[in-house]
């Protein structure tokens, strides 16, 4: 930068005509208008040669330079424009106190509980439109679908999802214990309206694998197998039959009114705006859950595969015991039905691989599993399997929709707690995969109409015997990769199922149970995969895995429902250990600006002499206060509790030796009485003993008690004194503080204040504020200004009062 003579005060002419020069060979004035403007207006004082002051010069070429300068960095730097930038901002010290008396609140006028009821019943054409689209969100979307743009597709994305829909509803049904018909129910009734109350565009809902299982443990529990022997004669068979079709249709009622349950439960989450519940459901916890599902399905399937007879089993250890009972009849496995079975499951394998590969190059995936299905049914009914080989089969389909029926509502108290975790589950389900989607494709979903729309999808298909349903990860992927754009795709997919529930139901009566088995195994392959996560979150978070192998461990060996109970609880049982053990930290400055790091992490950071400023990434409340002082107290080498007791021990020592002393002095003055040898030398002896001279090797004082000692003998000597005089805790990471933190801070401070340590707190947000209001935790000794808006705010404080306090101990 070009320097004016600073040692004159006028600049002449030729050195100004000179340094101009300078500035235009080298460019500075290019661009520059003001200094244009600027040398304009010198010219006439140019002209008639007379001098200008040094400051109109400096003027003149700092702004040529600084202009110049700037052309010159944003040329150089080019996309760096943000690490030229400077952030300089200039403003008084602010504390709290001084803050608040510059700041005016606004004035509200609190409304009281009429005044509040009567403003959210108060109804207008406009709100009424917006609540209305909200509870029906396909008044919005439909009248405004581009047919041109997503109609083919929909139709596409519909058909082939329904093509799913249809295996997968079959076999689910037997992972809820009930006959695969109402698997067709509930794979349409609940999808279609979804389409009128769904938020999201891509969410295929119908059966699920988890929610399936969770059903048929239910339904097992309440209405059990009975054991039965084998060897019936006609008469026998009969009432055989007749027995488990009684046994089926308690089981369906069971399973129906856990639908009617969990969507009343899903209803009234929605309404209360509850959609939030499903964050206590963290992704460790619910993968770790459906890994352990997975197992469960995998298992119960297996009687199904080997087509083994034996009972099944719900509640805690049945995986153990359907392991058992399988293992033990493994010697009657059906080799027909087994063999069927495993070329489904290599069929099935075979097609996902080719459509994983190859899913660019495919319109869309190869239906697999309803080739499986029609290939399976085919080679039933021509071999007739089931008279030839005793293979199980699906059985009677009845043709139509059956007529709408109430809940048997007193089994409501029985399966309470069990469709509240089916109703959580699935809303967690349905809600993550909609995230998922609406992220990928740039739209929002609402949480609480999801629920809402689960809730009528359950409640009002269980009573067209749907049983209970949610989102199924499989259908999704295929209905939004095939083309699938709006609720119209689903839609599409439960009139395909209509029509087989209507037309050609009874097509599907010689379907192998095994091939249902196989379809059912083959989709648990991505839940499986779930077990990579323990790699994963070892690598990332210790925690996290806990909660994951908590909640596989837990759901595999006490069952789904009591092990998504012990998962969550589990999961905020680690929250608190978190808020109990938070990191603490000594924040240091990083030089020349107002940015705190920890001193600990990096080496430019640097600590202010006499100043501590700890943080802790935790609130303050009743489960930390005690940790967070001890500490408060380790981190920043200061205990005032130890400086207090070591002061107290060496005021003890300081007295005993005045004691000591003050005896040397006595025995001195009694050789002083009783020596009568001369005056001269007792007037002598009198002098020793007055002056505080060596007596016998000790020194006598005046006067007893520890008070003798002069101010600066005694704080060198009794008090031990702390490097530290200051002490800033940054709230910036604290979100609430309760009584006993208030108590414990407030004690804090005053400990620090007896050992000449002041205490500051910085970055206190409002809502803290306000809870330390209301927690009278300002008073005489704690006031507002001992807080600050910033830690720079602090720091800066504390050093202008320790330069007070240290300029008033020299002036005394």
């Amino acid at each position: 930068m070009l320097r004016v003579k600073a040692e004159s005060e006028l600049v002449s002419p030729a050195y100004f005509y000179w340094q101009i020069i300078i500035l235009v060979v080298n460019r500075h004035l290019e661009g520059c208008r003001a200094s244009h403007r600027m040398l304009l207006s010198l010219a006439p004082q140019l002209l008639s040669g007379q001098c200008f002051a040094v400051e109109t010069v400096e003027l003149f070429f700092l702004g040529s330079c600084s202009v110049r300068s700037a052309m010159e960095d944003a040329q150089g730097s080019g996309g760096c424009l943000e690490q030229n930038q400077k952030y300089c901002v200039e403003r008084p010290i602010y504390n709290q106190e001084i803050l608040q008396g510059q700041l005016h609140k606004r004035e509200r006028t609190p409304q009281s509980l009429r005044q509040k009821l009567e403003h959210s019943c108060r109804c207008s054409s406009k709100k009424a439109k917006s609540h209305l689209y909200s509870f029906l969100p396909i008044l919005k979307w439909l009248p405004r679908y581009p047919v041109k743009e997503y109609l083919l597709g929909d139709i596409i994305s519909g058909i082939s999802t329904g093509v799913m829909q249809l295996p997968q509803g079959l076999a689910y049904a037997l992972l809820a214990a009930v006959p695969p018909v109402f698997g067709l129910y509930s794979s349409f009734y609940p999808v279609f309206l979804y389409t009128f109350f769904g938020t999201s565009k891509h969410i295929s809902i119908g059966t699920f694998a988890v929610i399936s299982m969770m059903v048929g443990g239910v339904a097992v529990r309440q209405v059990p197998d009975e054991v039965i022997s084998v060897g019936y004669n006609s008469t026998n068979t009969t009432d055989a039959s007749d027995y488990f079709g009684l046994r089926d249709d308690k089981r369906v009622q069971v399973a129906v009114t856990l639908a009617f349950l969990s969507g009343i439960i899903q209803l009234c989450l929605g309404f209360l705006r509850f959609g939030f519940v499903a964050i206590y459901l963290t992704e460790p916890l619910v993968r770790g859950f459906t890994t352990a599902a997975a197992v469960h399905v995998f298992t119960s399937q297996l009687k199904y595969l080997l087509g083994v007879k034996t009972s099944r089993y719900s509640g805690p250890l049945s995986v153990v015991y359907s392991l058992v009972a399988v293992f033990s009849k493994i010697t009657t496995t059906n080799i027909a039905a087994l063999i069927v079975g495993l070329t489904c499951i290599v069929l099935l394998l075979i097609g996902k691989e080719i459509n994983l590969r190859f899913k660019k190059k495919l319109p869309v995936p190869i239906p697999m599993e309803i080739i499986v299905v029609i290939i399976g049914t085919g080679v039933s009914a021509g071999m007739n399997l089931t008279e030839s080989y005793g293979v199980d089969v699906v059985g009677k389909i009845p043709q139509g929709l059956s007529a709408p029926a109430v809940p048997e509502i007193q089994l409501i108290p029985a399966i309470f707690i069990d469709a509240v975790a089916i109703a959580i589950v699935g809303f967690s389900m349905a809600v993550s995969m909609a995230k998922i989607f609406a992220l990928k494709h740039g739209y929002t979903i609402d949480g609480n109409q999801e629920l809402i729309a689960l809730g009528i999808c359950n409640s009002v298909g269980s009573f067209f015997q749907s049983f209970p349903i949610t989102c199924s990860m499989s259908r999704s992927l295929v209905q939004e990769s095939t083309g699938g754009k709006t609720q119209i795709a689903g839609a599409l997919s439960s009139i395909m199922v209509l029509l087989v529930i209507v037309a050609i139901g009874y097509l599907f009566e010689p379907l192998p149970q095994t091939v249902l088995a196989a379809i059912v195994m083959v989709n648990l392959k991505g839940m499986f995969k779930q077990f990579g996560d323990i790699a994963h979150f070892w690598r990332t978070s210790k925690i996290e895995l806990a909660i994951w192998v908590v909640a596989f461990v837990a759901s595999l060996f006490l069952g789904l429902d009591y092990g998504l109970l012990t998962a969550v609880a589990f999961a905020m049982i680690t929250v608190i250990y978190r808020t109990q053990r938070p990191q603490y930290r000594i924040l240091g400055q990083i030089p020349d600006t107002d940015i705190y790091c920890d001193v600990e992490e990096y080496e430019e950071v640097k600590e202010y002499p006499g100043i501590k400023i700890f943080q802790a990434n935790a609130s303050l409340y009743f489960a930390n206060s005690e940790s967070y002082t001890s500490a408060l107290k380790k981190k920043t080498g200061v205990d005032p509790c130890a400086i207090l007791a070591a002061r107290r021990k060496a005021q003890k020592k300081h007295a005993r030796e005045v004691e000591k002393a003050n005896k040397v002095k006595k025995k001195a003055v009694l050789k002083l009485v009783n020596s009568a040898t001369n005056d001269v030398e007792a007037s002598v002896k009198h002098e020793i003993a007055n002056d505080g001279l060596p007596v016998n090797g000790k020194f006598a004082f005046v006067d007893a008690g520890v008070q003798d000692g002069s101010p600066d003998e005694l704080e060198h000597f009794v008090e031990p004194k702390t490097n530290i005089h200051s002490l800033i805790l940054d709230f910036t990471p604290v979100n609430f503080v309760d009584s006993v933190g208030a108590k414990a801070l407030k004690s804090v401070m005053k400990e620090y204040k007896e050992v000449g340590v002041c205490v500051c707190i910085a970055s206190c947000s409002g809502p803290v504020m306000n809870e330390l209001t209301r927690l009278n935790f300002f008073d005489n000794t704690v006031t507002r200004e001992l807080l600050f808006h910033s830690i720079h705010d602090a720091v800066l404080a504390c050093q202008v009062k320790d330069r007070s306090a240290s300029q008033t101990a020299l002036d005394h």
